[in-house]
């Protein structure tokens, strides 16, 4: 073989475009998307038509049953709330390519992406358990853990955020004001500040 021939082969492959397969970040994206539709479809299921159970999990030789048991209906309403909340979760998560990051900003808070709609969800599931009643202590139960997690995720996302924090003071912005009177707050600190500048 000559050369010529040889430099031929070695372009040839520069010229092919690259195959058309989907990149990692596509089918992590393509995966989430249908997870969260699967989810969100049981989801509806359990909490819409939750009469879908008894016509599923009926065979030839047992006796039609009319109705769920309260028991039946209580648990299904609360696990789809919470599919509903994993399936928000998803929805929020979805992968997007990675933009620049400027050198001067930098991420001081950890963030859980579950936050939202896990507290959105156990605030939901507190308030219908507080007002089911056929189910005896379970539903007592329920409310509290429930609400425990809502009143605490609701406390971290009006609380916890770098937002409620003054950049200059490190103070609290959220009780700086009317009824909490903080004076190690951002607005007081900033009133001695102007205090002793004008002095």
């Amino acid at each position: 073989m000559s050369d010529h021939h040889l430099d031929y082969l070695n372009q040839q492959p520069r010229n092919i475009p690259p195959p058309l397969l989907p990149s990692p970040n596509n089918s992590i994206v393509i995966w989430t998307w249908v997870s969260a539709t699967i989810v969100l479809l049981l989801a509806s299921c359990l909490t819409l038509s939750p009469r879908l159970l008894l016509f599923i999990s009926e065979s030839a030789s047992s006796d039609p049953r009319a109705a769920l048991t309260p028991l039946e209906s209580f648990l299904a309403l609360h696990f789809g709330i919470l599919l509903l909340a994993v399936a928000l979760a998803l929805i929020f998560n979805v992968p997007c390519p990675p933009q620049p990051v400027p050198l001067t900003q930098q991420i001081s808070q950890q963030y859980q992406p579950l936050l939202r709609p896990l507290t959105f969800a156990a605030n939901l599931s507190a308030f219908l358990a507080w007002n089911t009643k056929s189910v005896g202590p379970l539903a007592s139960v329920v409310f509290v853990g429930s609400f425990v997690i809502g009143v605490w995720g609701l406390w971290a996302i009006m609380f916890a955020e770098s937002s409620s924090t003054s950049k200059t003071t490190g103070a609290d912005k959220h009780t700086s004001s009317f009824i909490f009177g903080n004076k190690s707050a951002a607005s007081s600190i900033k009133k001695r500040w102007k205090q002793q500048a004008e002095l």
